[in-house]
């Protein structure tokens, strides 16, 4: 069945349909991983995207129950270059056809992706539309010049109750802005006990719970979005040790004094070399967010840069000069990706035994 992807500066795309038959306009999007779409497709950060895989292979070990980094996938679309409709692969239990189809998430096969790509590294990312072949592209065109950003991503893919995961060690309070299971799993896997917030959980409220630290997860969109969790983290600066990560970082920079602007195209893969800074040391990352933090506005902040983008020297991590808190723009749980940098976990926790150290010797 022929279906188009129609983008809002007039070009257009024809190719073949696969997952659900439905119709879904998003942010188009490009991901420059050679494997991992499943971790991808139900990554929360994509909410409302149209996720262009570079690879020209995807579906060929199919979808399995253990590497979903959500339980309900929030991208309005995927594109590839060819999809495998039958998978082979000792885990596989369905096809990334009928996954799709089930969840009503269209899919778009047979398409130029590398020349979708280049049109978006140019331009930067553009409105587009999954569509069927007998609309009016004008009109579609017309309607997606005219219509907005998304605003309310991270109220939809947060979690909406609290929730706990016992273990034995340090308390973490996990604030879910879209957070990838990949975190949470990190954290259980270091015997943390866990407690799961939404995003617009008060200090006094995440205070009540009495955490060891505060983690401020991934999530989608633009950090400016979410102005409470700002406030939030400003209230609870310096009096529990903090870590953000991608959408987590944006929101600690903002609470400090920073600003943030939107990349041309963000960046979007499992294989960015990012430096830090004090070693040199480089760290091979997964990374997916479309905001950054402006370097130029941390001169009158009391953050300093830890970590920048080899590729164009963005930064890419922070730490409180004042506080016991620091973040990365990058995914220490890979999930999918190297783990290169899962280290900071171990440094979160050894922030939290250091500061307890500290006030120890202080009450005495």
């Amino acid at each position: 069945m022929k279906r188009q992807l129609i983008l809002e500066d007039g070009t257009y795309f024809v190719g073949r349909g696969f997952g659900a038959d439905t119709e879904l306009k998003g942010e188009v999007v490009f991901n420059t991983g050679m494997t991992g779409y499943q971790e991808i497709l139900s990554d929360p950060s994509y909410c409302g995207q149209i996720v262009t895989l570079t690879y020209p292979l995807i579906g060929n070990y199919g979808i399995n129950r253990d590497d979903f980094e959500s339980i309900t996938p929030a991208i309005h679309g995927l594109i590839v270059r060819e999809v495998e409709r039958e998978p082979s692969h000792w885990k596989n239990e369905e096809s990334l056809h009928t996954f799709l189809q089930a969840r009503g998430i269209p899919g778009l096969e047979g398409i130029d992706t590398r020349k979708l790509t280049r049109l978006i590294r140019e331009h930067g990312t553009l409105r587009g539309r999954i569509c069927s072949m007998d609309v009016d592209r004008e009109e579609i065109v017309q309607e997606l010049s005219n219509s907005g950003w998304q605003h309310d991503q991270v109220e939809t893919v947060s979690v909406r109750d609290a929730y706990h995961a016992p273990g034995k060690e340090e308390r973490i309070v996990l604030v879910d802005f879209g957070m990838k299971h990949g975190i949470l799993q990190s954290l259980i896997e270091r015997h943390c006990d866990v407690v799961v917030v939404p995003y617009d959980t008060s200090a006094e409220e995440i205070l009540r719970l009495r955490p060891d630290g505060i983690l401020l997860s991934n999530g989608p969109g633009n950090p400016e979005d979410v102005p409470q969790a700002i406030t939030m983290i400003q209230e609870l600066l310096g009096k529990v040790p903090i870590f953000g990560i991608c959408l987590g970082h944006q929101l600690l920079a903002l609470a400090s004094g920073a600003t943030t602007s939107k990349l041309r195209f963000g960046h979007r893969g499992s294989n960015h070399p990012v430096r830090e800074i004090s070693t040199g040391k480089i760290d091979i990352t997964a990374q997916n967010h479309g905001y950054t933090v402006d370097k130029e506005s941390l001169v009158n902040t009391r953050l300093e840069m830890t970590h920048e983008a080899v590729n164009d020297g963005t930064v890419e991590g922070l730490k409180h000069l004042d506080y016991p808190a620091f973040s990365v723009q990058y995914h220490p749980e890979a999930s999918p990706g190297p783990e290169d940098a899962s280290y900071l976990f171990d440094a979160f926790l050894h922030m939290i035994a250091e500061e307890k150290k500290s006030k120890e010797i202080q009450a005495i």
